[in-house]
């Protein structure tokens, strides 16, 4: 018998007690029924709003998971979650009053790497373990002194760029124009999308940016296929690159759309975008088709049951949501493992957890502060106005 959503929610509990469960406990019987507060820093208005308040459902959701999953005498967790409106002073304020908040065992930060790079300084005083969920590498990167404290749980642009550039060989794409936005991650991923190309020999025509805001895209976009590119590759959040494929298909743009895995969002397209999305490619986690793939694992029936819950409660599922719920998972393990909340032990298990998550294998070392792994990604295309895999 097919499983029901209300069969995979208890499918889903009793999964994350053994995930949870399945670290090497430091912790002893008073520890482990302590409450842990973690405070996020999100976007949840502004032109970052869509991912900010995905963030926002999917903690929310893996709170209640969590909690539902270790019972009454077990690991219980409290979330404190403050917009930050993608603006770095406001997102200090907010992180400054986390890091005075002694409660607070640890934070997760959201899409604005500007947002957590400004207060880099505050999280290193209070000690405070911080996940960024941005796609950007300059939260994690370099690694030095001001950084040991951050961890991110999101896409790389080098992988996304390695990914994105396989696909254009096998395509046999020579020429492509590149949009991207004007930001910390935005520039991340030009540089890598340029460096992945040049080494591949594929010339990129035409190099525009533009604002992550709600300015008008056309002009940048006009610019980009003047130069009659085979393929358009965008470089952008969800709802700014939708607006870039329609902006383009509406200038008459024939050739391939190649988008970058920080683009994903909904499974399900809207109705503006669908057609002009159509046959589009994203590289991103198998997550977000993953009712395309036989659950013969555990952790693949695990994700199908974190999408139908997410789905169940929220109407959609939306494909970063994963990266938020591996961020607590990690947090909840790291718990337990160094047997309180102290900063510096709750850092050093931070900085060496391993997880097969819902997004896909994580693997923090001291050396790398970026765990998501290279193989998590996979190639999607647009059909029908969702996200399916590539046959």
């Amino acid at each position: 018998m097919r499983p029901t959503r209300a069969t995979l929610a208890v499918v889903t509990s009793a999964a994350l007690l053994a995930s949870a469960a399945g670290c090497d406990s430091a912790t002893t019987e008073d520890t482990a029924a302590t409450t842990i507060l973690i405070a996020a820093d999100l976007e949840l208005t502004g032109s970052a709003a869509s991912v900010g308040n995905a963030y926002r459902q999917a903690l929310e959701l893996k709170r209640d998971q969590l909690n539902a999953a270790a019972g009454p005498n077990g690991l219980r967790i409290e979330l404190d979650i403050k917009d930050n409106r993608s603006d770095s002073k406001l997102s200090a304020q907010n992180i400054t009053q986390f890091a005075n908040n002694s409660s607070v065992a640890a934070l997760i930060t959201g899409t604005c790497a500007e947002c957590l790079t400004a207060s880099l300084e505050t999280i290193k005083q209070r000690k405070l373990p911080t996940i960024s969920l941005s796609p950007s590498s300059d939260v994690v990167t370099p690694l030095d002194d001001s950084r040991q404290f951050v961890f991110k749980i999101a896409s790389n642009p080098l992988d996304n760029a390695s990914a994105l550039v396989s696909e254009m060989e096998s395509a046999a794409i020579d020429r492509v124009a590149l949009v991207w936005t004007e930001d910390a991650y935005g520039k991340n991923a030009r540089d890598a999308i340029v460096g992945e190309t040049g080494a591949a020999d594929i010339r990129i025509v035409a190099n525009r940016q533009i604002t992550p805001g709600d300015e008008k895209v056309d002009t940048a976009v006009g610019q980009a296929i003047a130069s009659s590119p085979k393929a358009l590759v965008v470089a952008a959040l969800p709802d700014r690159a939708q607006e870039v494929v329609i902006s383009a298909r509406n200038a008459g743009f024939e050739g391939q759309i190649f988008l970058d895995a920080a683009a994903a969002g909904d499974l399900f397209l809207s109705k503006e975008g669908q057609a002009a999305t159509d046959n589009a490619t994203l590289v991103f986690s198998q997550t977000l088709s993953i009712n395309g793939v036989i659950a013969n694992t555990p952790i693949k029936a695990l994700r199908q049951a974190w999408a139908a819950e997410y789905t169940s409660r929220y109407g959609t599922y939306y494909g970063p949501s994963s990266f938020a719920a591996d961020a607590m998972q990690i947090i909840a393990n790291s718990v337990d493992r160094a047997g309180g909340t102290n900063g510096d032990a709750l850092r050093g298990a931070i900085e060496t957890a391993q997880l097969d998550g819902l997004t896909g294998p994580i693997r923090l070392t001291p050396t790398n502060h970026s765990g998501l792994m290279p193989q998590t990604l996979v190639t999607l295309v647009a059909n029908g106005g969702r996200w399916q895999l590539k046959a």
